[in-house]
């Protein structure tokens, strides 16, 4: 089974950076995806960015530029540094993962989802 824990979320200023941190356990799989997602108040939860267990990757339009994602293989965890944030990235994030390989990407169909991490971004 997997499990994630989404952390590092926190306020921060227009402008600032935050590292948001997603610890995975149960990934024994040679091929995944991790990806982070967010819902800000009263809209729909989108996509943020992902990584595979290749090292692919995806940005949605809206963070290109100032968020990069990565992963560190040792310690099981997938990070997203988030850079020049603007009020419009204050959400919640969660992280989650797909499993398997996928003809399609960023795939669909994520099964395993984490906790929810606040971010909040001040003016």
């Amino acid at each position: 089974e997997v499990q994630l824990q989404a952390s590092g979320g926190g306020l921060v200023q227009a402008g600032g950076s935050l590292r948001l941190s997603c610890a995975a356990s149960g990934l024994t799989y040679d091929a995944y995806t991790i990806g982070w997602f967010r819902q800000a108040p009263g809209k729909e939860r989108e996509e943020v960015s992902f990584i595979s267990s290749f090292g692919n990757t995806y940005y949605a339009d809206s963070v290109k530029g100032r968020f990069t994602i990565s992963s560190d293989n040792a310690k099981n965890t997938v990070y997203l540094q988030m850079n020049s944030v603007e009020v419009e990235d204050t959400a919640v994030y969660y992280c989650a993962a797909h499993v398997g390989r996928s003809l399609l990407w960023p795939p669909t169909g994520f099964g395993s989802w984490g906790q929810g991490t606040l971010v909040t971004v001040s003016s």
